[in-house]
């Protein structure tokens, strides 16, 4: 069963007055780690929706502190803070580093690497919605296989698989690294108190609602979210020193329609004539989750 969580006002960390677009995760996402964070925290925040949502200086969503950067060196600046903060004593003041999936897959691919090979005692957080949606929904390696994008539209569409990024920090063999889903919030807040509680780079990937980008009505951010976990297109999982555990097993197979159907980056697909682009999306979420399945296996043999 998933833990329940509260949330008391008394643990409200972000202003009002967002900059962010209706049905966004970022909002939602941000608000509940901040409860958990606490005011003694800097978030660095390289470019992405997020650097519009906090506001520009000297505006400030969090109650925390933020440090805006370039794209590419979200976690080279973090790395400076938490040096910064540890000379001074403040050991246990948390450094967060807030990037979408173009901050962290792409351009701030090798500083996030550099940082978790170095071991830096960082939380990397990674809004995952797909695409550049700040400068105008462009494909990134995030960006799911058979997705319109501006720069692969129509039947243009994303013609490549996205990023292991998860396998890929895993290699790293850092502490702590885990999925997140808005629509699964017990547990979301489980791990985020396990990565603040732990020591060294860790890394928190949510699978982030974005309706402009992802084509759906704000309010279906929540339920879409719900049919990715559901229909295994966005496992909940953990990994511990490249030891994987998988939190979520859905009761039921849910085919990858139900999900993708409701999104108008992907309408082009069910179109007459593309039957084996939806059988090819389903074959490879089907062999992702075996992959999973195996992986945890091999992780917890004796």
């Amino acid at each position: 069963m998933e833990p329940l969580f509260e949330f008391a006002i008394k643990d409200e960390k972000v202003y009002s007055g967002a900059l962010s677009c209706r049905g966004c995760g970022w909002s939602l996402l941000v608000r509940h780690l901040s409860s958990i964070l606490g005011e003694d925290t800097v978030y660095v925040v390289p470019a992405s929706c997020f650097s519009i949502i906090a506001g520009p200086f000297p505006l400030n969503e969090l109650k925390g502190s933020i440090v805006h950067t370039v794209f590419a060196a979200a976690p080279a600046t973090a790395t400076g803070v938490r040096a910064a903060l540890d000379r001074k004593g403040k050991k246990d003041a948390t450094v967060a580093v807030l990037a979408g999936d173009g901050g962290t897959f792409d351009i701030g691919f090798q500083s996030m690497s550099g940082a978790a090979s170095r071991g830096e005692n960082i939380l990397y957080v990674v809004n995952n919605n797909g695409a550049y949606m700040n400068t105008g929904i462009q494909t990134s390696t995030a960006t799911p296989y058979g997705a319109v994008t501006t720069t692969n539209p129509g039947e243009g569409y994303k013609k490549t698989w996205p990023k292991d990024l998860m396998g890929i920090i895993a290699a790293h063999n850092i502490p702590y690294a885990a999925t997140i889903s808005l629509a699964h919030m017990g547990d979301a807040r489980e791990k985020m108190k396990r990565a603040k509680e732990t020591e060294g780079f860790r890394l928190l990937m949510i699978d982030g609602p974005c309706p402009p980008g992802h084509k759906t009505d704000p309010s279906q951010s929540i339920s879409i979210g719900r049919l990715a976990v559901e229909t295994k297109l966005y496992p909940l999982f953990e990994v511990e020193h490249q030891k994987y555990k998988i939190n979520y097993f859905p009761e039921k197979f849910v085919p990858i329609d139900e999900c993708l159907k409701p999104q108008g980056r992907f309408k082009h697909i069910f179109k007459e004539g593309n039957e084996q682009l939806i059988k090819d999306i389903q074959e490879h979420t089907d062999a992702n989750w075996k992959r999973l399945l195996a992986l945890e296996k091999i992780s917890y043999e004796e």
